[in-house]
């Protein structure tokens, strides 16, 4: 995992959660990671298609809304 466990967990306690287990904040950080792991390989080939090899904002942007199906 790449995503620090220590974030997520203050994440979840931000949202209301008195105790997090481990596990829990294993769960999210995985989901997490594997988000941004397919939204990083869309961008990347949006930005490849436009004949750039820098991932912009809108190509962040573009990936997102495929991925959430808007």
């Amino acid at each position: 995992m790449e995503i620090p466990r220590a974030p997520i967990e203050r994440i979840i306690r931000k949202e209301g959660a008195e105790r997090v287990s481990k596990e829990a904040v294993d769960a999210l950080a995985e989901y997490l990671e594997d988000v941004a792991k397919r939204t990083a390989k869309l961008a990347i080939n949006v930005s490849r298609h436009t004949g750039r090899k820098t991932v912009q904002y809108e190509d962040i942007k573009l990936a997102q809304r495929e991925i959430e199906g808007k």
